[in-house]
């Protein structure tokens, strides 16, 4: 595979970089994105491809379950480059159905270490959806459920990014909105499920 990644730089260069030198010549003195995408690290997910952006028009953090964590240095860190620098006016968070870590959080047994903790941060968001299932006495199949924990998590993780002071900064003063979508892999298609959120 690593064989396979570098041939397809040399196809990129020859075929796309070549052809549109100019382009990549001014990307590489600056860049101006401006939406900040926080998703899912799962490969079957490309933002560039699934929104068809080019390079440049987004920033982009991911990690296992599109998580928000207040604990997190390195999402810490992007948010506050592409708020106080590069001056990005949207976030949006994307989750998707089929979500390996929205998966791990029903596991009970397991070797792992780092996965269980990093996924308390998404916890939440499975005991919101088995509390609504539980009131409403109905037996949920398993797929459905998982959707909504899918949904539910980005709504939580919306709410985790709230927490920031800059970001409620941001969002007050007007120069922010935040928006929470879920990528169907069986469709192609983007599901909003929270409205872009602005500043009182």
């Amino acid at each position: 595979m690593i064989a396979t990644l570098l041939e397809g730089n040399k196809r990129f260069v020859a075929e796309t970089f070549e052809k549109e030198k100019e382009f990549f010549t001014v990307l590489a003195k600056d860049q101006k994105p401006t939406v900040l995408w926080i998703g899912c690290s799962d490969s079957r997910v490309p933002v560039n491809t699934i929104t068809q952006t080019r390079a440049g028009e987004v920033f982009v953090h991911r990690n296992v379950g599109n998580i928000v964590a207040n604990n997190d240095w390195n999402l810490s860190a992007v948010l506050e480059f592409s708020i106080n620098h590069l001056k990005i006016p949207d976030i949006v968070i994307c989750g998707h159905y089929g979500c390996g870590g929205i998966n791990a959080l029903l596991e009970e047994d397991g070797d792992d270490k780092y996965i269980p903790i990093w996924l308390n941060n998404a916890y939440k968001a499975k005991a919101r959806v088995d509390e609504k299932i539980n009131a409403l006495h109905i037996d949920m199949p398993h797929e459905q459920r998982m959707n909504l924990i899918v949904e539910e998590n980005v709504r939580l993780q919306l709410e985790h990014l709230q927490e920031y002071p800059f970001v409620r900064k941001a969002m007050t003063d007007k120069k922010l909105k935040i928006h929470g979508w879920v990528y169907d892999m069986s469709s192609g298609e983007i599901k909003v499920v929270k409205n872009s959120i602005a500043g009182q």
